[in-house]
């Protein structure tokens, strides 16, 4: 089974971009399909992205031109780049691993957009 660690979160202005990052050990992360999800306080957990197995990718409405999930599978690492980021982008940000079994989640990464 697949364990996720998240980082790359933090602090940034409107309109600025970070980078997540999802470190993925324990198993052969090739074969899952990958997804970012977040959550804001008080607000239930939300669909941002995904990638499959293969390489196709998903995105919700909200982030759609503004964000890119991408896989490195030579690194068992799964990406997210945010860019023209807004303050409804606050929230903790989760990765997510699936192979068609129990889903599994990483710990979250807090991203806060504030001037």
């Amino acid at each position: 089974q697949v364990q996720l660690v998240e980082s790359g979160g933090g602090l940034v202005q409107p309109g600025g971009s970070l980078r997540l990052s999802c470190a993925a050990s324990g198993s052969i992360f090739s074969g899952y399909a990958m997804a970012w999800y977040r959550q804001a306080p008080g607000k239930q957990r939300d669909f941002i992205a995904i990638i499959t197995s293969g390489g196709r990718t998903t995105y919700a409405d909200s982030v759609k031109g503004r964000f890119t999930i991408s896989r490195d599978n030579a690194k068992s690492t799964l990406y997210l780049q945010m860019n023209s980021l807004k303050p409804e982008d606050t929230a903790v940000y989760y990765c997510y691993a699936s192979n068609g079994g129990p889903a599994i989640w990483g710990q979250g990464t807090q991203v806060t957009v504030s001037s």
